[in-house]
């Protein structure tokens, strides 16, 4: 999917997004802005969907975790499929937009499996989380005391355990992809440690 030609104040044609996110890396510039997030939310039948904005609270989380959301994408089906989430005509789109856009990391609405993410990261090359990653995250920023924070890290490792089998084979490659941590470094949303993986908790993060 190629955007519309971007120039500067003189005239002058700028460079494609990927082509700005390496030379950032280059300079040292990343670690200046926050993360880049595409926001995916797969809508099936048997939950609640917001229609005027399906995606909303999930925006409102990200923000919470100091990410900045470029863009947003949903797809109605019966199931998530086993290996991805999502169909592969979706998938395609997926890599289009974090091409075009110049994402750091893709943001699940759903709860994904081990299997799922690590398929997910494999094929769009960047981090991926899913809401309760990225609610535990939410906690990892706001834990102030040593109690808190220790709790939150047992809560993450609760959750992220059964993910560790397999996945060193593509941690490092998918590290430096992202343009929001310094390349062959593991960092960002999702991994900050210090939360609670309540997902009931979600609106009330959003409002605070």
């Amino acid at each position: 999917m190629s955007g519309p030609a971007r120039f500067d104040e003189e005239g002058r044609p700028l460079p494609p997004p990927a082509e700005l996110r390496r030379r950032r890396l280059h300079e040292g510039e990343a670690q200046e802005r926050p993360e880049r997030a595409l926001l995916v939310g797969v809508l099936l039948p048997d939950e609640p969907i917001d229609f005027d904005d399906p995606l909303g609270e999930l925006a409102g989380l990200a923000e919470a975790a100091r990410v900045e959301v470029v863009d947003r994408l949903v797809q109605k089906r019966m199931t998530l499929t086993p290996a991805l989430g999502v169909g592969k005509g979706k998938l395609r789109e997926i890599i289009e937009r974090v091409e075009h856009h110049d994402v750091d990391v893709v943001i699940f609405d759903n709860d994904l499996s081990p299997r799922q993410i690590r398929g997910l990261e494999e094929a769009i090359g960047r981090k991926v989380i899913d809401r309760s990653e990225l609610i535990l995250d939410i906690f990892a920023l706001r834990a102030r005391t040593r109690e808190a924070r220790l709790q939150v890290e047992l809560a993450q490792l609760e959750y992220t355990a059964p993910r560790l089998r397999g996945m060193w084979t593509h941690l490092e490659r998918i590290a430096g992809a992202g343009g929001g941590t310094q390349a062959g470094t593991v960092g960002g949303v999702g991994t900050r440690g210090p939360g609670e993986r309540q997902i009931e908790i979600d609106r009330r993060l959003v409002k605070d």
